[in-house]
């Protein structure tokens, strides 16, 4: 990635121009730059991010200059001046910060559809949550517990542990000092655990799949440690008619009505204290390459954020 001087945009007619505050880091960004994921190139990197509107194009009735917004999905997000279809923007309510609501789009809804319509929790469910220090993982947790679940996680340090503890989870499991299945199985007995959500892939993908109760849900939804091997029907039978899943985003926002109430959720959680979004490192734009080294080397906890 390279730090270039670019014509500032100009909307088109359904499209306004947002003046950034903050860009989320996210590791989808670094399956962009790596082509993990397709996509065509030359790319301005970036999932979701929030700021001001600043130019509003001729179709545009919903926004105006000086409204705070965020947005997630459209790849754009790492640059000081952003265009973006007025579809995919949300307003952020005054109670709520630019750079906090940049930092939940992405993450936070992805813990929201987790919770709600990947595996719909319920009070008492046993659930396996992955890299519980993460951006996802400490929203995860919070919303799991919110519903009453037991939440298991796994984080790689015990500074990591004390964060996910502190997010509200039941059990802390440092991965690499402890088998994590024997380290469940021992508090739980065999198979527990109704849903894992699980954005590590690789690494824990088969040791999820044997905790899983019968007819347990199985949501691989990352690849921080690489894609998960290809997986036979019969794998799934064999772990007690497990269900597979592999959700994207997009597919739970697709609908505006559907970002909207999403969003909306989210600040309203934050709002009221009942989620609180942590960021852990504020980076210079211009230095995004250096936080995607951070990212992949797995030294982040929390948000990471780029400010311009």
């Amino acid at each position: 990635m390279e730090w270039v001087e670019r014509p500032d945009p100009v909307p088109q007619a359904s499209q306004v121009v947002v003046d950034l505050t903050a860009a989320g880091v996210n590791f989808i960004d670094t399956y962009h730059r790596s082509g993990l994921y397709e996509v065509p190139l030359p790319l301005v990197p970036g999932s979701e991010g929030a700021g001001v509107v600043s130019a509003v194009g001729a179709d545009v009735t919903s926004f105006e200059s000086g409204d705070r917004v965020s947005w997630v999905v459209p790849l754009n997000a790492y640059a000081t001046k952003v265009a973006v279809d007025a579809e995919r923007l949300v307003p952020v309510p005054a109670g709520v910060e630019l750079d906090l609501a940049a930092a939940v789009m992405l993450q936070g809804m992805t813990a929201h559809y987790l919770v709600t319509d990947t595996y719909r929790l319920q009070p008492g469910d046993r659930c396996l949550v992955h890299a519980g220090a993460g951006g996802v993982g400490l929203l995860l947790i919070q919303m799991a517990k919110s519903i009453g679940a037991e939440v298991f996680t796994t984080v790689g340090t015990p500074e990591k542990g004390v964060l996910a503890s502190d997010a509200g989870a039941d059990h802390v499991i440092l991965y690499r000092e402890t088998d994590f299945v024997a380290a469940v199985e021992e508090i739980a007995g065999p198979r527990p655990l109704a849903v894992v959500y699980d954005g590590v892939g690789k690494e824990t993908f088969d040791g999820g799949l044997a905790l899983l109760q019968p007819r347990g849900t199985m949501a691989t939804f990352g690849n921080a440690s690489g894609p998960v091997d290809p997986v036979s029907p019969l794998v799934l039978s064999a772990n007690r008619s497990a269900f597979l899943t592999r959700p994207v985003l997009f597919d739970y926002i697709e609908s505006r009505q559907e970002l909207l109430d999403r969003a909306n959720d989210l600040f309203t959680w934050m709002q009221s204290g009942d989620l609180n979004v942590r960021i852990g490192e504020r980076i210079p734009l211009s230095e995004a390459a250096e936080a995607h080294r951070r990212l992949e080397g797995r030294l982040t906890t929390g948000k990471v954020l780029l400010v311009p």
